[in-house]
C-alpha cells in the first residue's frame, strides 16, 4: 500500500496547483491504511486537514487509485493520533470493528464519503476519468482555440475525422484537462461507450505486470473492448521498445474499427527518440494540435473565470499583476492565484492587498523580473552557441550564428521590452523590419520546436540567474 499512496501522490503532485499539493500532501503524514474490497481509509494528521481533502481532493483521490489498479466504492478520512493516547470515542462509537485500526493509526474520527449515485462510482472506476475536468470550465484562448475545435468534433463524431487525436504542448497548459473533458463528454452523451483515460507509464506498469503474470489475453482484451482510448503523457514511452510494440497494435486494431484513439505529449512524436518511426507517423496522420502558452489577455481571462466559478471578488489590478508575473504555464498561474486568495482569506483583506504589501512570493520561476541589458543578452547567447558577440552582431548568414541573432532579439523584445529599432541597433542591422522577421520567426518556431524552446528557457535562466 505505501507503493500505491506514492504513485497517487505523484499523480496529484502533477494535477493539482503547486499550492494545494504543498499545503495539503507533501509531507502532510497522509496515507493508505486499510482497502477491504473497495473500502478505502487513508490516514489524516488532523481535523482540518480531514475536512479539506474530503471536501475539495476527494474526486482526485479516487481517480488517482482507480489509476493505480484500487478500485474504489467508499473512502474514509481518518484521524490519526498518537496510538498511546486512544480515546473513548474509538471503541465507543465504532466498536470492535475498528480496534485493529485504531491499533495502527491510534485514535480516529470518521468520515464516510460513500458516493449516493452508484453510476459515478462505476463512471470513475471505468474509465479513469476526474469528473472536474468539463468542456464547461476549459477556457478558449487564442492559445488553443484550434485545439477545442477539434475536441468539439470528435464529441459530436467519435471515431471519425480527428482518429487519432494527437495534442501536444508544455506542461501545464490544459492538454490533461481537454482530453478528459472529451472523455467526460462522451461519457454523458454515450453511456454505453467503454471509455479508458490512462497515463502511459500505468499502460507501461500494466503491461509488464501482465507479461510476468502471464495475463496478457487479459491485457489485450481490456483494450480490445473499448470505445475510446484516452492515453496521457506519451513522451514517457521513450525507451521501452515492447510497450510501444503492443501499443501499436492497440493502436491499430482500435484505428480499423473507427474507435476513437487520443493522445497527449509534451513534444511531437518525431521529436521524442526511440520512438519507432512507423508509430511516430500513424499517431499525426490526422494532424498535430498543440496548446501553447496563453497571452496575457488569455490569462486574464482564466483567472477571471477561475474567480467567477469559485465565488471570489478578486480586483481586475490584482488579476492583471498575477497574469504578467507568471510566465511558465497554467498550473503556476492558479497556484499563484490560490496563493493570493489563500492569504486575502487568512487576513480578512482584499486580494489588491496582499499582493501590494508583498505577502506572497513567486510560485517557481514565474517571473523574469531580473534587470540585465542588451549587451549582456547578446554576450549570453553566444556563449551558450559557442560564438563570439561578434558573430551575433554582424552579417554572417550561417544558419547557427542567424538563430543565434534570432534568439537574442526575441529575448530583447519579449523580456526587455525593446522596441524593433532600437533592437535591430543593437544587433548591427539596418533594418528594423529585419529584427521585426526575427522575432517572429522564433515566437513561430518554438510553438514545434522543442529543441528551440529547451534553448530559449535556458538562455533565459542563465540570464535570471546571473551566469554568462
Amino acid at each position: 500500500m505505501f507503493d500505491v499512496w506514492n504513485n497517487v501522490l505523484a499523480e496529484l503532485e502533477k494535477k493539482l496547483p503547486e499550492s494545494h499539493y504543498l499545503t495539503f500532501f507533501k509531507d502532510s503524514n497522509t496515507s493508505l491504511i486499510s482497502n477491504k474490497g473497495g473500502h478505502i481509509q487513508i490516514s489524516v494528521p488532523n481535523t482540518f486537514m480531514q475536512t479539506n481533502i474530503c471536501k475539495k481532493f476527494d474526486a482526485d483521490i479516487r481517480a488517482a487509485l482507480n489509476n493505480n489498479g484500487v478500485e474504489v466504492l467508499t473512502t474514509e478520512y481518518l484521524i490519526a493520533t498518537n496510538k498511546n493516547n486512544k480515546s473513548r470515542e474509538t471503541t465507543n462509537s465504532r466498536g470492535s470493528n475498528f480496534k485493529n485500526l485504531s491499533d495502527r493509526v491510534g485514535t480516529v474520527q470518521r468520515i464516510d464519503l460513500e458516493r449516493h449515485s452508484s453510476l459515478n462510482i462505476r463512471g470513475q472506476n471505468r474509465t479513469g476519468l476526474s469528473e472536474k475536468f468539463t468542456m464547461d470550465n476549459f477556457i478558449i484562448g487564442t492559445n488553443n482555440d484550434l485545439a477545442v475545435s477539434v475536441a468539439k468534433n470528435i464529441i459530436e463524431n467519435p471515431g471519425m475525422k480527428y482518429n487519432p487525436f494527437f495534442l501536444y504542448g508544455g506542461a501545464g497548459l490544459g492538454k490533461t484537462h481537454l482530453v478528459e473533458a472529451i472523455g467526460n463528454e462522451l461519457a454523458r452523451r454515450h453511456p454505453e461507450f467503454k471509455i479508458l483515460y490512462i497515463p502511459i507509464n500505468h499502460f507501461y506498469n500494466d503491461f509488464i505486470q501482465s507479461v510476468r503474470n502471464g495475463k496478457m489475453d487479459d491485457f489485450r482484451r481490456r483494450f480490445s473492448e473499448l470505445d475510446v482510448l484516452i492515453v496521457d503523457d506519451f513522451q514517457f514511452i521513450v525507451g521501452k521498445e515492447k510497450s510501444q510494440e503492443e501499443f501499436f497494435n492497440i493502436f491499430n486494431d482500435m484505428q480499423q474499427l473507427n474507435r476513437q484513439v487520443i493522445i497527449t505529449s509534451d513534444r511531437l512524436p518525431s521529436q521524442l527518440k526511440t520512438v519507432d518511426e512507423r508509430l511516430a507517423s500513424r499517431l499525426t496522420q490526422t494532424g498535430a494540435y498543440d496548446i501553447q502558452f496563453p497571452s496575457f489577455e488569455d490569462r486574464c481571462a482564466i483567472l477571471h473565470a477561475k474567480a467567477e466559478f469559485n465565488g471570489v471578488e478578486i480586483e481586475d489590478k490584482a488579476i492583471e499583476y498575477i497574469a504578467k508575473s507568471v510566465e511558465t504555464n497554467i498550473r503556476d498561474l492558479e497556484s499563484m492565484y490560490s496563493k493570493v486568495i489563500a492569504m486575502a482569506d487568512v487576513k480578512c483583506i482584499s486580494p489588491l492587498m496582499v499582493i501590494n504589501e508583498g505577502m506572497v512570493g513567486v510560485v517557481g520561476n514565474t517571473t523574469r523580473s531580473k534587470v540585465f541589458s542588451p549587451s549582456t543578452v547578446i554576450e549570453t547567447v553566444a556563449n551558450f552557441f559557442n560564438i563570439s558577440p561578434e558573430e551575433i552582431c554582424g552579417r554572417s548568414r550561417v544558419a547557427h550564428i542567424k538563430t543565434a541573432r534570432q534568439i537574442a532579439m526575441f529575448i530583447m523584445s519579449r523580456d526587455l521590452q525593446m522596441s524593433t529599432t532600437k533592437i535591430a541597433n543593437e544587433v548591427g542591422l539596418k533594418d528594423h523590419t529585419t529584427a521585426m522577421h526575427g522575432i517572429k520567426k522564433i515566437e513561430t518556431d518554438t510553438k514545434t520546436d522543442f529543441v528551440l524552446r529547451d534553448q530559449l528557457n535556458e538562455i533565459r535562466d542563465l540570464l535570471n540567474n546571473g551566469i554568462m
